[in-house]
C-alpha cells in the first residue's frame, strides 16, 4: 500500500494498464509533454513513449471519434477530456457512434474506450469549468457511467474501466483530487494522505463495475450518493446526529440495484443527494427505482438535494453547491414524518 492522491492513484492506474495490455493507448489535450492540467498523466509519456501517450488537438470531436475507430480495430484508448464542460463537441461521437457500435454491428465490433473527465464544482471555476453532466450519459444506452469518490476506488475502477468493452463514461470529482472535501469551503483543506482511503494497492486490482459502497453503516435513514456528494452526506450524518446510512454508489450506471433497495428496505427513508442540477437529474432515476422497488418500506416522502436549476453560479458558489447544512436540513425533515 502507497499513500496517494486522487491524482496519483488514477495515474497508477493508467502506469499499471499501460505496462500490462500494450493496446492500452492514452491521450488528449495537454495529457503527454505536459502531463495533463491536473497532472493526472505526468510522467507517462518519458516512460511509456510518444506512440502510447500522446497530446491531441483541441477537438473533442476528434479526439472521441478517432478513440472509437482505434478501439473497433483492437486497441484500448483512454482518452481525457479537460474539463467536462467541453464534452459537448463530443457528445454525438458519444451517443451516435460508441454507445451503439456493438448493437449496430450484431456484436461483431465494440468501443472499448474510457473517456475521463473532470467534474463538478467546489474550486470557483464558474459555469465552465464546473458542470456535473452525469445525467446526459446514464441515460443512453450502451454506456457505462462511473465517479469514484475515493483514491482506492479510483484506481480499482479505472483499471476495471479500461479492461470492459464497453464505452465507459469515467467522471472525476475534480475537488476530490487532493484530498476529501465534506462542504465546508472555509475550513482548511484535508490531504489523502491523513485518511485511510488515501492508502491504495500499488499494483494491479480492480474494483467491480456496477458495485456500490455501504460508506457509512447506519439505521435511521438510507443516502444514496456518490462523488464529492459522498463526503458532503458523511459531514451531515455527523452535524446532524442522525444515524445515516450512505450508499456511494460509484457506478452510476449500471446500478449496484440491490445494495440500494437492500439498505432502504432496512432503514424505510431514503434521501437522494448529488451536485448537478435538480430537474432530470439522474436522482430522479433513483427516486424513481425507490419508489418501484421500496414503496411498501418507506416511512416518509424520499428527499432530494442537488444544485438548483441555473448554470453554475462563480459569485454565489456556496449558495448553489449542495452542503452540509442543506442535506442535514433534508435528512431531518425525513425524520419527522
Amino acid at each position: 500500500m502507497a499513500s496517494m492522491t486522487m491524482i496519483q492513484a488514477l495515474r497508477s492506474a493508467m502506469d499499471v494498464m499501460l505496462e500490462r495490455d500494450d493496446n492500452v493507448i492514452i491521450y488528449g489535450q495537454d495529457v503527454g509533454y505536459f502531463g495533463g492540467v491536473f497532472r493526472c498523466t505526468e510522467g507517462l509519456q518519458a516512460k511509456y513513449g510518444r506512440s502510447r501517450v500522446f497530446d491531441a488537438p483541441i477537438n473533442e470531436g476528434g479526439i472521441v471519434g478517432s478513440a472509437i475507430g482505434m478501439g473497433a480495430y483492437g486497441l484500448r484508448p483512454v482518452v481525457e477530456v479537460q474539463f467536462a464542460d467541453y464534452v459537448y463537441p463530443a457528445y454525438d461521437q458519444i451517443v451516435s457512434e460508441a454507445a451503439r457500435l456493438r448493437y449496430r454491428s450484431a456484436g461483431d465490433f465494440t468501443a472499448p474506450i474510457t473517456i475521463r473527465m473532470p467534474c463538478g464544482g467546489g474550486i470557483y471555476g464558474g459555469q465552465t469549468h464546473s458542470q456535473s453532466p452525469e445525467g446526459l450519459f446514464t441515460h443512453v444506452c450502451g454506456l457505462r457511467t462511473v465517479m469514484p469518490s475515493n483514491p482506492r476506488d479510483a484506481k480499482g475502477l479505472l483499471i476495471a474501466s479500461i479492461e470492459n468493452d464497453d464505452p465507459v463514461i469515467f467522471l472525476e470529482p475534480k475537488r476530490l483530487y487532493n484530498g476529501p472535501f465534506d462542504g465546508h469551503h472555509d475550513r482548511p483543506v484535508v490531504p489523502w494522505s491523513k485518511h485511510a482511503l488515501g492508502n491504495v494497492p500499488e499494483g494491479y486490482y480492480k474494483v467491480p463495475l456496477e458495485s456500490a459502497s455501504i460508506f457509512r453503516p447506519g439505521a435511521q435513514l438510507t443516502v444514496l450518493t456518490y462523488g464529492t456528494m459522498t463526503w458532503v452526506a458523511q459531514a451531515a450524518a455527523e452535524e446532524s446526529g442522525i444515524d445515516a446510512e450512505i450508499i456511494d454508489l460509484r457506478s452510476l450506471w449500471p446500478l449496484d440495484l440491490e445494495t440500494l433497495v437492500a439498505s432502504v428496505k432496512k432503514t424505510g427513508r431514503c434521501v437522494i443527494v448529488h451536485e448537478a442540477t435538480r430537474t432530470s437529474g439522474f436522482g430522479a432515476e433513483l427516486a424513481a427505482l425507490v419508489q418501484e422497488h421500496c414503496f411498501h418500506h418507506l416511512e416518509a416522502p424520499i428527499g432530494r438535494v442537488a444544485g438548483w436549476d441555473t448554470p453554475y453560479p462563480h459569485a454565489q458558489e456556496w449558495a448553489y453547491f449542495p452542503g452540509p447544512a442543506r442535506v442535514g436540513a433534508a435528512f431531518r425533515r425525513a425524520m419527522e414524518n
